[in-house]
């Protein structure tokens, strides 16, 4: 299209797949050879629409009610984490348990346990109803209180102030988090929670790439995810309160010329579940839309990887 040939591409880095992600995805994958389908897995196992599709056609079935699953069944616990009844449910049911929760969701379920421990409240800084969310509140026996919003903070009520303690969502980075905390901190001066460290190092690293697009005055955001992603929403959304306009894509089909035109600098990013695949047909759209150059910037460095379970290694499983 002569209309866009001097249309250039900024690619991010890092982006993409994840080590959380990279880990379930394998699972799943050592699964399928060691115990060929069905396998089962309970939620998606990563918010990606081609990730799923590519596996439900090579017998992976994706519940969301554990009595979906025959008893004896193996059965994948997804990234996002899973509830203490939901282990419960998978013992009744005699399950063969493989669990593909992310390393970083794990850490988040023993902070908020060793808060609960010291008798107070807590307060999950995140979005009711996301995977991970239910996940964490059902391993707390206490009360919790789940927001994201600083509007949310004001309204809040609790038992005593001064044993109160939050964590967050992994797919939510500090940035996301910082006004909400920064209110709690200040109606709860006691409040405890992690140090920033502590906070998912993709998806900072992730929205620090788009941060750096943008510095270099893009015209247009492009983030390659599906729609039910967190963190590729958070992309997007990113892009968009630094005025930039932004759009969340599942693949190149989703592309409209009319967001394209002469001279333009486009970023292209991915969210942490979308396969590298998919950037890669985007950016071939482009250049038939008349993109001539496609950089890849710096960014910081991914060298994180988490190893299998014990039992896909051992190439057994255990019952759940």
């Amino acid at each position: 299209m002569d209309e866009t040939s001097e249309m250039q591409v900024l690619l991010a880095s890092p982006r993409g797949f994840c080590a959380g992600v990279d880990r379930a995805i394998e699972i799943v994958e050592r699964a399928l050879e060691l115990y060929g389908p069905p396998v089962h897995v309970f939620h998606e196992i990563v918010h990606n629409r081609h990730v799923l599709e590519d596996f439900r056609g090579r017998g992976v079935i994706f519940v969301e009610d554990l009595d979906q699953v025959p008893e004896g069944s193996v059965t994948i616990f997804s990234a996002h984490g899973v509830s203490e009844e939901v282990e419960r449910v998978g013992r009744e049911r005699n399950l063969r348990v493989i669990d593909a929760t992310c390393p970083l969701v794990t850490k988040v379920h023993l902070q908020a346990q060793l808060y609960e421990r010291d008798g107070g409240e807590l307060v999950l800084v995140g979005h009711p109803g996301h995977p991970e969310i239910e996940g964490t509140r059902g391993r707390i026996l206490g009360i919790v209180h789940v927001l994201s919003t600083v509007e949310e903070v004001e309204r809040l009520e609790v038992v005593d102030p001064k044993k109160l303690a939050y964590v967050t969502q992994t797919t939510l980075s500090v940035d996301d988090t910082k006004e909400v905390i920064e209110a709690l901190k200040i109606r709860f001066p006691k409040i405890r929670g992690p140090e920033l460290k502590d906070i998912c190092y993709a998806t900072q690293n992730r929205q620090n790439a788009v941060k750096a697009m943008t510095d270099e005055d893009i015209d247009l955001l492009l983030v390659v995810g599906s729609p039910n992603s967190s963190n590729s929403n958070r992309l997007r959304e990113m892009g968009e309160r630094r005025g930039v306009s932004s759009y969340l894509i599942d693949s190149e089909d989703d592309l409209d010329p009319a967001w394209l035109s002469s001279g333009k600098k486009v970023g292209v990013t991915a969210g942490a579940s979308a396969p590298e695949a998919l950037v890669q047909s985007v950016l071939t759209r482009l250049r038939e839309f008349g993109v001539t150059a496609v950089r890849d910037m710096d960014g910081e460095p991914e060298s994180v990887v988490f190893h299998l379970p014990e039992e896909l290694r051992a190439g057994k499983i255990t019952r759940a």
